[in-house]
């Protein structure tokens, strides 16, 4: 694993030395090339006086020397020749053979693996040709000083540097292992939202997503707490009574008895068999767990096959189902979800309809808006229980009708999945119950 502020100290010091050293390479050839003017202005100074200095008479005197009064004038050579040809008067470190074959301005001449840069000039009347040179390894010398004065305070100030970048990034993701430490040591039942005020701005939304995650975790924690009690306590009904009749039966002393027991038991499982069926259902529906995925649907034919499906136990209780309307009512949601809706709406109908009453389930259209409705000739929902009644398992007070809670649960929860409006209200002259879902 890679340090991040490891990283950033490899960055920040590598981009200062590219930086420094691509100043300090700019501003060596900028200051060579400033010296070379200067060493090229003072070689044509010298070489003018030395001019100004030859006279008529110079040509009939001996081949001369000039003194050497400084050792550090070894860089600099002069030499004077008339007409050209016969030197007259050079420096002590001047060679025999003139410095450069050219006779006039600047050039540059290698004499015995010496490199020199001459300055060439004749007096007036071009009896006399002088040239002055310096050597160029003197010239590369002062370069390289200037050179050296430019990087070596790199040398001593990158160390500096580092340590003061790595203080500094320290400082600054100290916050980040002070995190860790936080959620390393919390216990795995411990989902309270992370304390990290002083952490950096890049940092925050890291923590304000671990945060959500916790709140979403503890909610789907508590919610399958919450969940598994109940449906322990829901099934452990069904169970005991399975457990009666069976008793019953094995106790019975005639087969009317025995076979009366065991319709019960048969029916007992049949009522076990639908509460787990919801329960699972239940569990399934997750709120944004299908979003994105809806289909165009027809909500009348959806009503019709579980008008089909439930009519058969609702003649038996004496109930009729009639649908309303003809013709498709279009909607986008998903199918199969919305025919679970229907089941649990016309199921709780005809559960709660004293025998010859009749269901009404009816599909329309209004603009943009497809709805279904349910409705029922039953003991209805008084208005201050309605917003009980879509909770997993709760039954009105008083409720003699069997069933397990969880039928509007899971009316509301399709209905939230499809951003769709559940809506309970009275039925026709104040009888009843309708309970309508809206599609947008």
């Amino acid at each position: 694993m890679y340090s991040l502020g490891r990283r950033l100290l490899l960055a920040v010091l590598g981009t200062a030395a590219l930086v420094w050293a691509a100043t300090a390479a700019y501003s060596y050839f900028e200051a060579r090339h400033e010296v070379d003017e200067l060493l090229d202005a003072h070689l044509a100074q010298s070489a003018s006086l030395i001019v100004a200095q030859v006279g008529h008479d110079f040509g009939e005197i001996e081949l001369k020397h000039a003194p050497q009064l400084d050792k550090r004038v070894q860089r600099v050579a002069f030499q004077v020749w008339e007409r050209g040809d016969v030197l007259r008067l050079h420096s002590a470190n001047a060679p025999r053979q003139r410095l450069s074959a050219s006779d006039h301005g600047f050039s540059d001449a290698t004499l015995e693996g010496t490199r020199w840069r001459v300055f060439s000039a004749w007096d007036a009347k071009r009896g006399f040709l002088v040239q002055v040179g310096e050597r160029a390894q003197a010239r590369n010398e002062i370069a390289a000083r200037a050179a050296t004065s430019l990087l070596a305070p790199l040398a001593l100030a990158l160390p500096a540097l580092g340590l003061l970048v790595w203080l500094g990034i320290s400082a600054a993701l100290r916050p980040l292992p002070a995190l860790g430490r936080q959620v390393e040591a919390r216990r795995p039942d411990d989902l309270a939202a992370l304390q990290a005020d002083d952490a950096p701005a890049e940092v925050a939304p890291l923590v304000r997503s671990l945060n959500a995650l916790f709140v979403r975790v503890a909610r789907m924690i508590e919610n399958e707490r919450r969940f598994t009690a109940d449906a322990a306590h829901e099934l452990r009904t069904p169970l005991a009574a399975l457990k009666t009749q069976a008793q019953v039966a094995r106790a019975a002393q005639d087969a009317p008895a025995r076979l009366h027991a065991l319709d019960n038991v048969i029916a007992g499982c049949d009522r076990a068999t639908r509460l787990v069926e919801q329960l699972l259902t239940l569990a399934r529906l997750e709120p944004g767990q299908l979003r994105g995925q809806a289909a165009r649907c027809d909500l009348r034919e959806l009503a019709r096959q579980a008008v089909a499906e439930l009519a058969p136990a609702a003649l038996a209780r004496g109930i009729e189902i009639e649908l309303d309307g003809s013709g498709p009512v279009m909607a986008d949601g998903h199918a199969d979800l919305i025919a679970v809706l229907l089941r649990n709406l016309i199921d709780n109908a005809v559960r709660y309809s004293p025998p010859g009453t009749v269901v009404r389930v009816a599909a329309a259209r209004a603009g943009a808006t497809s709805s279904i409705a349910v409705t029922d000739q039953g003991p209805g929902i008084p208005p201050e229980e309605r917003a009980k009644v879509a909770r997993r398992f709760y039954r009105m007070p008083g409720s003699e009708a069997s069933g397990s809670g969880l039928g509007l649960s899971i009316v509301q929860r399709i209905a939230e999945i499809h951003a769709a409006k559940l809506t309970f209200s009275e039925g026709p002259e104040g009888r009843g119950l309708r309970v309508s879902v809206a599609f947008t």
